[in-house]
């Protein structure tokens, strides 16, 4: 795993602790929204986790799209299935996603290093 890899977990991980060290009960509540809705139910987590990469895509949030891709390579998505994630973000989202995407091959590629 690269050092970028390892960084946004890391910093990642700070930063939600911190922000739970809050008593601020709403943000503590939608956390706890955000876990559980990627859970299995009706559609697979993985499911989920395939659809939280689109809509981040589709967002041009280079955190949340990171933290998809993270998932998605730890419930073993494959090159393939992932090119056909990035197309389904790009039809999505238009061409102003194209930098996000750019961004989001670097970081898959990051995840196998």
């Amino acid at each position: 795993m690269s050092d970028t890899v390892t960084e946004f977990k890391q910093e990642r991980e700070t930063l939600n602790a911190l922000i739970l060290s809050r008593e601020n009960v709403n943000i503590k509540r939608f956390f706890g929204i955000d876990s559980a809705v990627y859970r299995d139910g009706a559609l697979s987590a993985r499911t989920k986790e395939l659809l939280g990469l689109v809509a981040s895509i589709v967002l041009r949030c280079d955190d949340c799209i990171a933290y998809h891709a993270i998932q998605c390579q730890e419930i073993g998505l494959t090159d393939e299935e992932f090119d056909e994630v990035m197309s389904v973000g790009l039809v999505a989202g238009g061409s102003i996603t194209i930098p996000h995407i750019r961004r989001a091959y670097r970081f898959w590629r990051d995840l196998k290093d």
